[in-house]
């Protein structure tokens, strides 16, 4: 079974709406694809080496990722080294602003672990909408369909 770990912070619960609703087509996967949803605060390095892929989502604050999440890369990135290179991963992004601040210091930072960005980010710019939520489950059905055919 593959697993994938979905790494959140969210403040005014927009980020963890777009988590909700990339949630909701894996759903009906449980057989074949575990989901392990974990604020960004308890998501450990187990966590980060049995995961097949990862979802990174974040607000956007101050220009850059929240910091819990630059929290969890603080804790993981040096023990993971070299460990999880190839892993698949995704952004899901909330901004007040353009988004690409926290977009950007994530790429960084996983490009430096040695993933792949498989997909491109969803980012709802200001408030959360029906597109930014259609958005998110479509990027969930075909993350989950990628990995479960061993396209990454």
């Amino acid at each position: 079974m593959k697993q994938l770990l979905i790494v959140h912070a969210s403040q005014t619960g927009h980020t963890l709406q777009l988590v909700e609703a990339f949630c909701r087509p894996l759903l009906v996967l449980s057989t074949e694809l575990q989901l392990c949803r974990m604020p960004a605060q308890e998501a450990t390095l187990d966590d980060l080496l049995s995961a097949d892929g990862i979802v990174l989502a974040t607000p956007e604050n101050f220009g850059y990722m929240a910091g819990k999440m630059k929290d969890f890369f603080d804790r993981t990135f040096y023990p993971a080294q070299g460990l999880t290179a190839g892993l698949p991963y995704l952004m899901l992004v909330s901004a007040g602003t353009d988004g690409q601040g926290a977009i950007q210091s994530m790429r960084r930072i996983a490009t430096g672990y040695g993933w792949k960005e498989v997909l491109p980010p969803v980012l709802a710019c200001g408030e959360v909408t029906a597109e930014h939520l259609a958005a998110a489950e479509q990027q969930g059905e075909y993350l989950a369909a990628g990995m479960l055919i061993g396209r990454w």
